[in-house]
């Protein structure tokens, strides 16, 4: 049931907020632009970097693997993020050098096999083709470097200020005497937010070198046919990514 205690109108807007003409200043130039170029906002390349991970997963079927047939493999990338400190003023805004790269992700995988139909043996093996999808996570960091300036996070500020007040003490204290201080039924900010433009990634190319080997075949004998249910795989999993931010630029007008 819902509370309309919790969820009522907190603010009476016929009453305590009103709309009337906003005054501006500007424009505002951000950079300064020659007379015959103008400022766009797009995304600058920071840097483009081959990564390298190496894993080590242990896969199980759930019904037995004569062989496998086939493996479509996907790079998946969830979280990518450059990180940087924050601007220290105004002649701070740009930074080159050395920063730490988190990356998060998986590779997807589908396998193709073969299960034995059940009941089925002698020399002529009856099988059905069925599949698996498994996905093996991989999380890492890594220090990049720059090869173009990243624009650095402008911080937030948050500043507190009182009102002097002198207040009576009451009875039981001398009448000269009185509370000194600010008013604690009161409260005074000054706050500041900044939006700024938080790096991001592309994914360029992977590939993918993969051992996958059984751990619990069984044979009659060693040449004969046999099935597993169990495999376990190392893979060196490579892959390009670009490292980009929106950033203002000057070009050439026409």
């Amino acid at each position: 049931m819902r509370n309309n205690k919790c969820h009522g109108n907190c603010v009476n807007f016929n009453t305590s907020a009103s709309i009337g003409q906003c005054t501006n200043t500007g424009p505002i130039a951000a950079l300064v632009t020659p007379s015959n170029s103008v400022t766009i906002k797009v995304p600058v390349e920071l840097g483009a970097y081959d990564v390298t991970s190496h894993l080590v997963a242990n896969i199980s079927f759930p019904y037995p693997v004569l062989e496998i047939k086939d493996i479509k493999k996907r790079v998946v990338i969830t979280q990518c993020r450059l990180i940087t400190r924050t601007s220290k003023g105004s002649g701070d805004l740009f930074s080159g050098g050395e920063f730490p790269l988190f990356i998060k992700g998986y590779v997807r995988k589908n396998i193709q096999y073969a299960s034995p139909v059940h009941g089925a043996g002698g020399d002529c093996i009856s099988s059905d083709i069925k599949s698996l999808t498994t996905k093996v996570h991989f999380e890492c960091m890594t220090t990049v470097e720059l090869d173009n300036l990243v624009q650095l996070p402008v911080a937030n500020t948050s500043s507190e200020y009182d009102f002097f007040r002198a207040q009576d003490l009451g009875p039981g204290f001398p009448e000269k005497d009185q509370h000194l201080s600010s008013d604690l039924s009161q409260f005074h900010q000054i706050s500041t937010q900044a939006y700024n433009e938080i790096p991001f990634c592309e994914l360029i190319e992977s590939e993918i070198i993969e051992w996958d080997e059984a751990t619990d075949r069984k044979a009659d004998r060693p040449v004969d046919e046999g099935c597993f249910k169990h495999i376990v795989e190392k893979m060196v999993l490579r892959f390009r990514i670009k490292v980009l931010q929106k950033q203002q630029v000057n070009i050439n007008g026409i």
